[in-house]
């Protein structure tokens, strides 16, 4: 099929920027206008834009000089991240972290919707800015794009909503099956870590809320009489080792290394080792708790602890650690210093209390779900690597259909 012909964004859509009425003034919000951001484009399914979290009154509307678009508007997000799309269900207006691109004349919506999701890494080159990246108004009023005739665009985007729908479907079922297998893992290891290996032995209260019962012949201690705080020195050949949220402690370069701010300077760093139990102060309550795989340097905010004599396992206590913390209870214990961020210390840390199997049973529960949880591991991983290839296969699908590679008719 030949290309479409090719113009400039602007002679094809009107383009607008947002405002947000001043916050502090109640009459200006909890309206029936909707007020569209870039956080109700992250939450969306599918493309239609239905509803948003937040409204404004007409008087919040005339307040800031936000514009309405009508339905069938295209919302692009312009920064935090650059590159969302939805297209307008109902009328909107919009903060100044969208544009909002009204068609000039009739245009099948869709199409472009299709057309920009499979842009953004053209889009986000055109990111402009020292403190964040933001998507210049008149840069993307110049992007150069298609306008197919009309029957054209209708028929790509009817084509693209079938194909589409059937690869979502395949990715929404792997999804699932990734909570199913992260929810096994949890109560595996909750299990284990809380009662032991013997579904026979007597329990007996610990008095602890989030731990109920454990093993009668267990012990209660508090971590300051287990652990110790490390605070080793920075060696000049030491590697960034970083504490994510799934409990994996390990050199930076081993999972990534974009989206991390490096210091000019090593300044504050702490020195850390392979086999060091770690707790992240503003994270832990995610679950960015574990034991580290690698020797390296780390964030002063890393809380390293070291066992205090050999009947502690610093595995056992990495996994019954996370377990306290997506129950919600290191969460509840600590102060917090911004909203939904606890700050735990070692001092807070130190006086809770936890349970002391012998050491070892803390290393048959260790190998236990070393075991158990391998099986679930591969099965994660397969279908991790599954819907990265079944987005590919949708965006390489999009980007030919809405290029005219694929003649949409012969294909349906």
């Amino acid at each position: 099929m030949t290309s479409a012909v090719e113009k400039q964004l602007r002679h094809v859509f009107a383009v607008t920027s947002g405002a947000t009425p001043e916050s502090g003034k109640a009459e200006y919000w909890d309206g029936d206008i909707l007020w569209v951001t870039p956080e109700d484009l992250s939450a969306l399914h599918n493309y239609w834009l239905e509803d948003t979290r937040r409204k404004i009154t007409q008087a919040g509307y005339e307040s800031c000089g936000t514009t309405t678009a009508p339905r069938g508007s295209i919302v692009l997000t312009k920064r935090a991240p650059i590159g969302q799309v939805a297209v307008l269900a109902e009328p909107a207006c919009s903060n100044q972290g969208c544009l909002l691109l009204t068609p000039r004349r009739d245009q099948d919506s869709r199409y472009y919707y299709y057309w920009l999701s499979v842009q953004t890494d053209r889009l986000q080159a055109l990111g402009r800015g020292s403190t964040f990246m933001e998507l210049s108004t008149d840069e993307l009023k110049s992007l150069h794009i298609p306008e197919p005739p009309l029957y054209r665009q209708s028929a790509i985007a009817d084509y693209l909503d079938r194909e589409t729908a059937r690869i979502d479907a395949l990715i929404a079922a792997k999804e699932r099956l990734l909570g199913l297998l992260a929810e096994k893992r949890r109560a595996l290891i909750t299990r284990a870590v809380t009662r032991g290996l013997d579904p026979n032995v007597p329990l007996r209260d610990s008095g602890i809320p989030w731990l109920g019962e454990i093993p009668a012949h267990w012990g209660l201690k508090q971590p300051k009489y287990i652990f110790k705080q490390s605070a080793l020195p920075v060696r000049d050949d030491d590697e960034m080792v970083t504490c994510f949220r799934d409990g994996q402690v390990t050199l930076r370069r081993n999972r990534r290394l974009e989206g991390f701010t490096e210091a000019n300077i090593g300044f504050g760093y702490q020195g850390i080792r392979a086999g060091q139990l770690v707790l992240h102060s503003m994270d832990a309550f995610a679950g960015a708790i574990g034991v580290s795989d690698s020797d390296g340097k780390c964030s002063p905010e890393y809380i390293i602890c070291d066992p205090r004599d050999a009947d502690t396992n610093s595995h056992y206590y990495g996994h019954l650690l996370r377990i306290m913390a997506l129950a919600g209870f290191i969460q509840a214990s600590c102060p917090a210093v911004r909203e939904r961020a606890p700050r735990i210390r070692f001092s807070n840390f130190g006086e809770m209390f936890l349970p002391v199997p012998p050491i070892d049973a803390q290393e048959s529960i260790v190998g236990e779900i070393n075991k158990n949880t391998t099986l679930l591991d591969a099965l994660q991983a397969s279908a991790t690597k599954t819907i990265g290839l079944l987005r590919e296969r949708r965006d390489a699908l999009i980007g030919a259909a809405v290029t005219g590679q694929i003649d949409v008719g012969s294909a349906a």
